[in-house]
C-alpha cells in the first residue's frame, strides 16, 4: 500500500454517529470577524438545498453571527447555538459556541482580536476534526497581520494543519472544475524559491498530486504537468539549469513508479497556449506561478484544498477583503463551491476505501475456501 494512501485510511474515524443521514458534517471556521469570512458564510448557507446535503457547523459564537446575519439582511437564516458538536441539528444551520466575550468588531481593519478569534475558531475547528466529529473542514480567510498581532506562529492555514494533522507531504492545490494546480513550494519569499525546490520535494510533491487526484477527486490513472522554474523552462541551460539538474530528474523517476508525469513546461506557453486543458493536474514551482494563471482562469469558482492531510480541507481562494468588510458586497460563490468540493472529497474517499475492503475481502474469502473435488 502507498504510504499516502495509508496515512489518509488510518486517518478515517472508526464509531462515527449513526444518524448523519448520509450527510457529511462540515466544520466551518470564521476566518478574521472583521472581514468578510461570516458574510461569504451566512450567504453560501442561505441556499436551501445546501443543507440537504450537508449539516454545517459553524464555530464561532451566536453573537458575532447574528452581527454579521444584520448586515446580509437574511432574515431567512435561522441557526442553533451549541456548547459543541457531539448533538448537532442534522436538518439545521449549527453554531458552535467557541466563546462568549463581547467581541469589538472593527470591519475592515487588523486587528489583534480579528486575529484572536480567528484562532481559537480554527483550533476548536481542528479539535472537532481529529476526534472525527465533523468529517471536513472549510475554513474561511484569515488576514496574515491579524493572525501575528494575535501571536499565530503559523504563515499560514495550510502550515498550522500540516503540523496539527501530521501531514509531512502536504500540498497546497487549487481546484476548479477545470482546472487543478498545485504547488512544490507555497508561502516561500521569491528569493528563496530555487534553493527550496529539490528533486525529493519534487518527487514527494507529485506523489501526493498523484494519490489525491486518485482517492480525493476520483481519476483513476491522472495526468500531471510539472512546470519549469525559469523563464522558457530554462532554454536548455541558457536560464537557468534547475530544469536540466532537478526538475526533469523528478519527473523520470515518478515515471519510473507508474505515474503520468510530463515536463518540464515553460510556464507562460503552457497556458498560452491552452495546453493546460489536456492535464489533469499541473505542479507549479511557487506560488504566483501557479495562481496568477488560475485565478485569471477561474475566479469565483476556485477552491484552495490540503492534500495529502488524513482529514478534508477546502477553503475559498480570496482573502479577507478588508475593503468588501461590511458592505454587503462579497460573492460567495467560491466559498459555495469549497463547501461543495468537501462533499465531493468525502463522497470520492469513502467510496475509494469501500471498494478497497470490498477487493480485499473478496481475495480473503477465495483464499479461504475449500478446494473442490474435482
Amino acid at each position: 500500500m502507498e504510504p499516502i494512501t495509508e496515512f489518509i485510511e488510518q486517518s478515517i474515524p472508526e464509531n462515527l454517529p449513526t444518524d448523519r443521514k448520509n450527510k457529511p458534517i462540515l466544520g466551518i471556521t470564521v476566518g478574521d470577524i472583521n472581514g468578510i469570512g461570516l458574510e461569504v458564510i451566512l450567504k453560501s448557507l442561505s441556499h436551501k438545498k445546501v443543507l440537504d446535503i450537508c449539516v454545517p457547523v459553524i464555530y464561532a459564537s451566536s453573537k458575532v453571527v447574528s452581527y454579521h446575519k444584520n448586515i446580509v439582511a437574511l432574515d431567512e437564516v435561522t441557526f442553533y447555538g451549541q456548547r459543541n458538536a457531539e448533538r448537532l441539528h442534522f436538518e439545521k444551520i449549527n453554531v458552535v459556541n467557541v466563546w462568549n466575550d463581547n467581541v469589538n468588531i472593527t470591519l475592515g481593519r487588523a486587528t489583534d482580536l480579528g486575529g484572536k478569534y480567528a484562532q481559537m475558531s480554527l483550533e476548536a475547528a481542528v479539535a472537532d476534526l481529529k476526534n472525527g466529529l465533523i468529517d471536513a473542514l472549510i475554513t474561511a480567510p484569515i488576514h496574515k497581520k491579524s493572525m501575528q498581532l494575535a501571536g499565530f506562529e503559523h504563515v499560514g492555514h495550510t502550515e498550522y494543519l500540516t503540523q496539527e494533522l501530521g501531514g509531512n507531504n502536504s500540498l497546497m492545490i487549487l481546484a476548479s472544475d477545470r482546472l487543478r494546480v498545485g504547488l512544490a513550494t507555497a508561502h516561500v519569499p521569491l528569493r528563496e524559491v530555487a534553493n527550496a525546490i529539490t528533486k525529493d520535494l519534487l518527487i514527494s510533491k507529485l506523489r501526493t498530486f498523484n494519490e489525491s487526484l486518485r482517492i480525493d477527486f476520483g481519476l483513476e490513472r491522472p495526468n500531471i504537468a510539472v512546470l519549469g522554474l525559469n523563464p522558457h523552462a530554462g532554454e536548455e541551460g541558457m536560464l537557468g539549469d534547475e530544469e536540466e539538474k532537478i526538475i526533469r530528474p523528478a519527473v523520470v523517476e515518478c515515471k519510473k513508479h507508474g505515474m503520468m508525469a510530463f515536463g518540464p513546461f515553460a510556464a507562460d506557453g503552457f497556458f498560452g497556449s491552452g495546453q493546460f486543458h489536456k492535464f489533469d493536474g499541473i505542479l507549479a514551482m511557487y506560488h504566483d506561478q501557479g495562481l496568477i494563471p488560475f485565478k485569471a482562469l477561474t475566479f469565483g469558482s476556485g477552491v484552495n484544498f490540503t492534500a495529502g492531510l488524513g482529514a478534508i480541507r477546502t477553503s475559498p481562494d480570496h482573502g479577507t477583503a478588508f475593503d468588501l468588510a461590511g458592505k454587503n458586497e462579497a460573492d460567495p460563490s467560491s466559498f459555495l463551491h469549497a463547501m461543495f468540493m468537501a462533499i465531493d472529497i468525502h463522497r470520492h474517499r469513502k467510496e475509494y476505501f469501500e471498494l478497497k475492503a470490498n477487493a480485499v475481502h473478496r481475495v480473503e474469502t477465495e483464499m479461504e475456501a475449500p478446494e473442490g473435488d474435482g
